[in-house]
């Protein structure tokens, strides 16, 4: 039984949440990232949980432990049409690879597309809007009907990231932080040991890769997140705000 389901009737559903996530992160807070995978997999919400996976940098890592216990665990993929040729050859390697056996892939509308970029270029002049439309709306269509999901985020990431817990509550539902504490350098030795293949951009100094528009080299020393949005007040696409199944209004949220 998840863990949710032994809460009363007549909680508040926010409140509710909130305290299962303190409880869960309390119960976890001394495993190992495959013990919490497995927990949150097998366990607390057996059958409503989806992995999301941008099949980036540092993605591998993440999928090879999910494969490892259960290959049919739902691996939701956004495809916002502007990602490089790269990312969707490593995405069909990674499958063939780890043997997953349910990828499902959302991209944007064409109707959603037409209405708001038909020239594709609305990257250029907002960024923010370009991401919620490409990113954040297909990722809430994709994570219909599921009662948590896997993130592959990490606080050594960016300082936007450095308070992460194992477990959070995310837009009515729970997100799962199995690699929250783990360095750079434990990613990489994991992805050695394990012999996986890295995306093949990041050899070409792109250590966070995201849309083909938005995404440049990083220089050594510079936070590994610089390349992305370079030069503007924004760290994020907007799937990982706590706002992000809102309108956008064009303040940035």
């Amino acid at each position: 039984m998840a863990l949710h389901e032994t809460f009363s009737l007549g909680v508040d559903p926010e409140l509710g949440l909130q305290a299962e996530v303190a409880a869960l992160n309390s119960q976890y807070e001394d495993m190992s990232a495959q013990e919490i995978l497995l927990g949150a997999i097998r366990h607390q919400f057996a059958g409503d949980i989806a992995m999301v996976s941008s099949f980036g940098a540092d993605s591998a890592v993440l999928l090879h432990m999910v494969a490892q216990i259960d290959p049919s665990t739902p691996v939701l993929f956004i495809d916002t049409v502007k990602l490089f040729p790269a990312t969707l050859l490593y995405r069909d390697e990674l499958i063939e690879k780890l043997g997953l056996t349910d990828v499902r892939t959302f991209k944007p509308t064409r109707e959603d597309l037409e209405e708001q970029d038909p020239s594709g270029m609305l990257w250029m002049t907002d960024t923010d809007a370009c991401c919620h439309i490409r990113k954040v709306v297909p990722m809430e269509q994709a994570l219909h009907g599921f009662e948590a999901w896997i993130s592959g985020r990490k606080r050594h990431q960016s300082a936007t990231r450095n308070s992460l817990e194992n477990f959070e509550v995310d837009a009515g539902r729970v997100k799962v932080n199995p690699l929250a504490d783990w360095s750079a350098a434990e990613v990489l030795d994991y992805a050695k040991s394990h012999g996986l293949p890295p995306h093949p951009l990041v050899a070409q100094g792109y250590p966070s890769i995201g849309c083909l528009p938005c995404t440049s080299k990083v220089a050594p020393g510079e936070d590994p997140r610089a390349g992305r949005w370079r030069g503007q007040d924004k760290t994020e696409c907007g799937i990982h705000w706590p706002t992000h199944g809102k309108e956008i209004d064009g303040s940035g949220i």
